[in-house]
């Protein structure tokens, strides 16, 4: 069977849960999530609790969790403030940075223009390195944006191929807005595939629930050649500033069965195929519940 590798993101879904999750419940889901056989987690983040308050345990929850034995766990990180501390941390084997296309975008999301990002993607990815880490970016912004900044298909293939001339092996491109459909996803991802190939190429995107929907935005990505794609249970997590409050996360109870049935490997033991949904009930009840008064 062909692999697709899948990425579950329980670190993109927490980040909206309105109570705070305690560390050993974090890390309880964690192994549930290393058991069923998901082998990439995006599980921390290294940025300032002021603003994501809910992952200021990230380094506790890392040093509870099992080594990783050949697993990627993957923390998300905004400046070499954040580099440090996942440098310190237990377990880790990946960081992750969000370098936007749009302008606008990563000023709001970084506080540093786009041309200021470049010199510490080379530092960061010079840092990683050192202290055995992989650097993954993210490329938000990849399918287009709401701000009305420049953007193209083009525009993707250049800022790609900058990455690989810097030496930057994985790169995702991110459908931050969640808009994007299925032609449009396709038409991108190929015209990167064909100037890049698909090696280490990935596409975190976004979307309604639907699974017709969902499904189809699969299609469009293995019908690009990439092998790579993220999620989360129930569709949890998403970008804040989508502007349709049912847009998140892939749904992975819809994705991973789905590529299952298409013939791809995704690492995930057959046997947990259904019980994907009702871990994904459990998390939107969790997700629901009042935090206590």
């Amino acid at each position: 069977m062909e692999r697709v590798v899948y990425v579950e993101c329980p670190r993109d879904a927490w980040q909206g849960f309105a109570r705070t999750i305690p560390a050993g419940e974090k890390v309880g889901y964690l192994r549930g999530l290393l058991d069923a056989g998901f082998d990439h987690l995006d599980l921390a983040s290294f940025v300032s609790p002021k603003w994501v308050p809910q992952l200021a345990d990230s380094e506790e929850v890392l040093a509870q969790l099992p080594p990783p034995e050949g697993r990627d766990y993957l923390a998300i990180v905004a400046n070499e403030r954040g580099m440090e501390r996942a440098l310190a941390a237990a377990n880790l084997t990946s960081v992750g940075y969000p370098l936007s296309i749009s302008e606008t975008f990563q000023q709001k999301n970084t506080r540093r223009s786009v041309e200021d990002s470049w010199p510490l993607v080379e530092r960061m990815l010079e840092r990683a390195r050192g202290g055995g880490l992989e650097l993954v970016v993210y490329v938000s912004m990849g399918f287009g944006n709401p701000y009305g900044d420049p953007w193209s298909p083009e525009a993707v293939v250049a800022f790609v191929g900058r990455l690989r001339a810097l030496g930057v092996r994985r790169i995702a491109i991110a459908d931050t807005y969640g808009v994007a459909g299925p032609e449009r996803i396709h038409e991108v991802l190929a015209a990167v595939v064909t100037a890049h190939g698909p090696t280490d190429l990935g596409a975190h995107l976004h979307s309604r629930p639907e699974p017709v929907e969902v499904r189809a935005k699969v299609d469009a990505v293995l019908a690009a050649g990439v092998r790579w794609l993220e999620g989360a249970l129930a569709g949890q997590g998403g970008c804040p500033f989508a502007g349709d409050e049912l847009v998140g996360n892939l749904p992975t109870e819809v994705v991973v069965p789905y590529l299952h049935g298409r013939g791809f490997a995704t690492g995930v033991i057959e046997a947990e195929l259904d019980r994907l949904s009702r871990a994904a009930d459990r998390l939107r009840r969790i997700y629901d519940a009042r935090p206590p008064q």
